[in-house]
């Protein structure tokens, strides 16, 4: 079934048309075909089917729907989706011109896009994909459809797109990261000795969701251990506690780290903190527009480096979005592994950027700050910055 929306002036759409046609026009592509969730759910204004939330899997296939954009010609736009989404769609109007909603299966959704392609006279063209998010056999029906078309790879594109927020989401994400930490702050205040990982996990995620965040996932240590896992450890006293949690408000996420102990923080676990604090504050104060990524390394690594305890210290700074480790992408070294594509590059107002230090102490245990920090006109502003020092449990 194909549905119709009234066409959108560009200055209404929910990104820059002009900086995505000059990253396609680089990249040399005629048409986007997008199907990650959160790269859909930009390109619509913020609309993600609530079915399929949380697992893509039906039948024997799978749920899968494709955001189509031309170059230059928005109002051409097309979206591909589930019968279902007729009900959402009366809720939540999304601005693009047509949309299908009759695929049950990866492969239909497709076809559906292919003929979309088609319709538009675009079957010879340089097709954009999402190479890591697109099945197998959605794929292979791509190539059979559309053969003289080319297809290449166009996560960077959109990438870079997402990469400068709007002053709409730098305030999801704001929200986001505001409510983690208060979550986690919540959950120390009200819990003590015998509590296990699990409990706290577990009351982490309740304090989240009551604060209208989609819950993601907590890494939790605790005393001596570096292992992240919940499980039924119990908190015991004089044990360091790190909660390092990721949540969402409405696709945008929050992903901070915070530490408490149960007891009275000693001068050591103080001196500790504050040599993350430093290291932290060091890139911190670097942050404005122009800064090249890179530059913002050495004089934090350099702290790392002439520590006592430089041996067990890592040092790390990744984008933020509707993702973790999302563009400015500005080193190879970190946990996780990808190009240092914007390394080179200039920040920019509106990026946004997640910095963290992090201590596996062979004594203390597991030690880490994880901000998160928004380019400003004249320099940076802290998102969830409360928290930072040792919370005492109080249960």
């Amino acid at each position: 079934m194909s549905l119709h929306s009234p066409a959108v002036a560009k200055e209404e759409l929910p990104f820059n048309t002009a900086r995505l046609d000059a990253l396609m026009d680089t990249a040399g592509l005629d048409v986007l075909l997008v199907c990650s969730k959160h790269n859909v759910q930009y390109m619509l204004g913020g609309y993600r089917f609530f079915f399929f939330e949380y697992m893509d899997a039906i039948g024997v296939s799978r749920y899968l729907s494709f955001f189509i954009y031309e170059k230059g010609r928005p109002e051409h736009a097309g979206y591909i989706g589930n019968p279902m989404e007729r009900d959402e769609k009366q809720r939540f109007s999304h601005w693009v011109h047509e949309s299908d909603l009759g695929s049950w299966k990866s492969v239909d959704a497709m076809n559906q896009a292919i003929a979309f392609i088609r319709r538009n006279g675009l079957a010879a063209g340089r097709i954009g994909v999402e190479s890591a998010f697109l099945p197998a056999d959605a794929y292979n029906a791509l190539r059979a459809g559309l053969p003289n078309s080319e297809v290449v790879d166009a996560t960077i594109v959109l990438e870079r797109l997402r990469a400068i927020k709007t002053p709409q989401e730098l305030d999801m994400l704001r929200n986001a990261s505001e409510k983690v930490v208060d979550s986690m702050a919540a959950v120390v205040a009200t819990h003590g000795a015998g509590a296990t990982k699990n409990d706290l996990v577990h009351a982490l995620q309740r304090e989240e969701v009551a604060r209208g965040l989609t819950w993601q996932f907590c890494l939790i240590s605790m005393g001596q251990s570096f292992n992240r896992a919940p499980s039924d450890q119990i908190w015991q006293p004089g044990d360091v506690l790190c909660l390092d949690s990721g949540g969402n408000y409405n696709g945008w996420v929050g992903d901070m780290a915070r530490m408490a102990i149960l007891g009275e923080p000693d001068s050591e676990l103080q001196d500790l903190l504050g040599v993350i604090d430093e290291i932290q504050q060091a890139c911190r104060r670097l942050i404005r527009p122009g800064t090249l990524g890179r530059d913002l390394f050495p004089e934090a690594q350099a702290l790392v480096d002439v520590s006592r305890h430089k041996d067990y210290l890592s040092f790390v700074i990744h984008g933020m979005g509707l993702i973790t480790h999302e563009a400015p992408r500005l080193t190879p070294n970190g946990s996780v592994p990808y190009e240092a594509s914007d390394a080179a590059l200039p920040l920019e107002e509106g990026m946004v950027l997640s910095v963290e230090t992090t201590m596996l102490h062979p004594r203390r245990g597991f030690i880490k700050l994880e901000d998160t920090i928004a380019v400003t006109s004249n320099g940076y502003e802290p998102f969830g910055d409360g928290h930072r020092g040792w919370n005492q449990a109080g249960g």
